[in-house]
């Protein structure tokens, strides 16, 4: 005996299913899967499309709004990229031992000459050297542009010989 395929065999049930039934149901059976179908088409394709289209109308004018805004401040921001409103303090000999005495450090010597200062330390915590390097570069755009460091026996302490320049990138 072959085996029928189900859906062969599901196609033979609906076919006994609506041979038994009157022209009557038949017609309402077509008319309630016509109904169904609609339903089902209107919910899961019209509407959603219906309803994203009128939250974009709502949304669009203020999304408009912020890219505009947006541009605004990207024009802005570039036109202050190149300006520097607040020149740097000049570097002089009194104002580099300012810094260095607020962080506690001596250095040995310290000559400025134009834009280059240069500094010996003996002695002295790496630790606040880097801190005060940090802070001048940050404040006044000095750069270090040629370091020697020779540790010493005591942890953390170093002999250091720094050449800085103001306005170095």
């Amino acid at each position: 005996m072959s085996k029928t395929n189900p859906f062969q065999e599901l196609r033979l049930r609906a076919d006994a299913f609506w041979q038994v039934r009157t022209e009557q149901e038949r017609k309402l059976l077509r008319i309630g899967g016509i109904v169904v179908g609609l339903g089902l088409f209107y919910g899961v394709l019209v509407d959603p499309a219906l309803s994203g289209r009128a939250t974009l109308q709502k949304t669009l004018p203020e999304l408009n709004q912020q890219a505009a805004a947006m541009q605004n401040m990207a024009r802005e921001a570039q036109a202050l990229q190149g300006q520097n409103n607040i020149a740097p303090t000049p570097m002089t000999r009194d104002n580099l031992s300012a810094g260095l005495a607020a962080r506690g450090l001596t250095a040995q010597s310290l000559n400025v000459t134009g834009d280059y200062a240069k500094l010996q330390f003996n002695g002295v915590q790496y630790a606040g050297l880097v801190a005060w390097l940090d802070a001048i570069r940050i404040e006044s755009r000095i750069a270090v542009t040629e370091a020697s460091f020779t540790a010493q026996d005591a942890p953390g302490v170093v002999n250091a010989s720094l050449t800085l320049r103001q306005g170095a990138r």
